[in-house]
């Protein structure tokens, strides 16, 4: 909600200037006119003759200006409205001859557009797998420890808003044999529902297809697919349907005729915390079952449990798997089956990945697989709690320690901002309180902006004092000298209430709140407000009963 009230994609940082005037997004030429004239008045060097004060209004009166500046200027203005103060500073220009709003708004999105665009075209994504198999077995046979390696490797261009294309190897070695591959695959996306996709191979696997994909339904999709082989000629289709089948789970039925045909039933759940898949898979010649559950300990660490039973399969593997960086992320499983007793060390960083599957023994000894199990488990489980978790502590309260000191500096030198704001405030705002209190009017007894919890507390509460407090600012000075000579005031919606002169971000990052006492007529009042919201008082609904 608060990104709609925020003004879109400019952010909050095209809604600033409107703050600083304390006007709607949807002023018109006069009120901005009317509300610069108001706060030049009160702003202007020559009304103050102490130095200090002097070195104050100058430098929010230049605030004021760049302010009206911009606001006045209807080129200018929706730049402004549309990009923020980015797009002013860029030197995004529109041209003399565009002096209609619906003239420079079509504008505006046709270099957007293109922009986005050339950022499309420049855009290349790269991923690879780098598969290393070691044995054991063989190493103690004198054979060497690799049996073989596979790498493939992939990258992506988006050529334009419809079109992409894709561009693959790879390569693989197994003892003295060995092999590869090239593919290049075109994409065009024919409308927001379907595309279709021209893929070509050559080497081990030369071939030509087409595949069309289509959207059925807000909850179904289509895939249709039909390729060549050019090494024996053979044909296969392919057919895949897909539904949702609830907000977290989907299920899929794959149909493939060709030289192995089969059939597969699939179905795949997920959410925040765990993942789960399993899948029933019928063949001319064999069948497999395989099913996989992930569960997130954390937003750092994650298990996984997956077992394959079939005509050719028979294993179960279990592991784990931790997020070491950024962009990096480990795991290592355990498996065993048929095959063998295995370990798996994997690394994964951004689009990139480096398997490699280490088979420990062919035989299926009870006292070799338990231990296979439990001393690395029981290892990893050391490390973690002796040394792992004692350097993530330490890294993360020093990163916290300078996240702190930051941005401390920054709500340091915003407050001291406000502050002098304030002081040029003062006497307007005494003068304004002192009329209002002889007529009855609104006075601001008290207004604090902030941390949205600290406030909210108060607001439920019957208290009407708050400790000191860094993630709160007294703004009763900038709420009186707001108040109009009817006796009203207003801050508008959809503009953050951080921007407004005199008021200051005491708590980046963090969700606010305006918390406002006020009497008017004889009356108490009492009433809060998010940061975007529409705050219009007097009202009778804050009345204190």
């Amino acid at each position: 909600m608060e990104e709609e009230l925020n003004g879109g994609e400019g952010g909050a940082d095209n809604r600033e200037l409107y703050a600083l005037l304390n006007l709607s997004p949807e002023a018109s030429d006069e009120e901005i006119r009317r509300a610069y004239r108001q706060w030049a008045q009160v702003y202007h060097p020559d009304k103050y003759q102490a130095p200090h004060m002097k070195d104050i209004a100058t430098e929010n009166f230049q605030r004021i200006c760049e302010a009206y500046e911009i606001l006045s200027d209807p080129n200018k203005r929706q730049i402004y409205d549309i990009y923020g103060m980015e797009g002013l500073n860029s030197g995004l220009e529109l041209g003399p001859r565009l002096d209609k709003a619906e003239e420079i708004k079509a504008e505006l999105e046709r270099l957007k557009r293109m922009k986005e665009r050339e950022k499309a075209a420049a855009h290349f994504q790269s991923s690879g797998t780098i598969l290393a198999n070691m044995s054991l077995p063989h190493c103690l046979d004198g054979d060497g420890l690799f049996r073989g390696m596979a790498m493939t490797s992939e990258i992506q261009s988006q050529l334009s808003k419809r079109n992409a294309i894709t561009i693959g190897g790879n390569l693989a070695v197994d003892g003295n044999e060995g092999g590869g591959a090239a593919t290049a695959l075109f994409r065009h996306q024919m409308s927001q529902v379907s595309s279709i996709e021209l893929v070509a191979s050559s080497g081990l696997r030369s071939l030509i297809g087409v595949q069309t994909s289509r959207n059925l339904s807000p909850h179904s999709a289509a895939t249709m697919g039909i390729a060549l082989s050019l090494r024996d000629g053979s044909l296969n289709l392919s057919n895949l349907w897909t539904r949702q089948l609830s907000e977290t789970a989907t299920g899929h039925i794959q149909l493939a005729l060709g030289s192995q045909s089969s059939v597969a039933v699939g179905w795949q759940k997920k959410d925040e915390r765990r993942s789960a898949s399993g899948e029933v898979k019928f063949g001319t010649s064999s069948f497999e079952t395989s099913v996989h559950y992930t569960h997130r300990f954390s937003s750092k660490s994650l298990g996984c449990l997956a077992g394959r039973f079939g005509s050719s399969s028979l294993e179960l593997e279990v592991g784990g798997g931790r997020k070491i960086s950024k962009f990096s992320t480990v795991r290592w499983l355990y498996t065993i089956g048929i095959q063998g007793i295995f370990w798996k060390v994997e690394l994964y960083r951004g689009g990139q990945k480096l398997i490699i599957p280490i088979l420990l023994t062919r035989h299926l000894n009870p006292v070799f697989a338990t231990g296979a199990l439990v001393v690395p488990a029981s290892f990893y489980f050391l490390l973690k709690k002796f040394v792992l978790k004692p350097y993530y502590l330490r890294r993360n309260k020093q990163k916290a320690l300078e996240k702190e000191e930051k941005t401390s500096g920054q709500v340091r030198e915003a407050r001291a901002a406000a502050e002098k704001a304030q002081k040029l405030q003062q006497n307007v705002a005494t003068r304004k309180r002192n009329k209002q209190l002889e007529t009855g009017g609104l006075v601001i007894m008290k207004a604090l902006y902030g941390n949205q919890r600290i406030l909210s507390n108060l607001n439920s509460s019957s208290e009407t004092s708050l400790e000191s407090t860094s993630e709160v600012v007294d703004v009763t000075i900038p709420l009186n000298f707001l108040v109009n000579d009817s006796g009203q005031l207003k801050l508008h919606e959809g503009v953050k209430k951080s921007g407004i002169m005199g008021f200051c971000d005491p708590c980046p990052g963090e969700p606010k709140q305006l918390y406002v006492e006020y009497v008017y007529a004889g009356n108490q009042y009492k009433v809060s407000v998010g940061d975007y919201e529409e705050l219009m008082i007097p009202q009778g609904t804050h009345m204190i009963y």
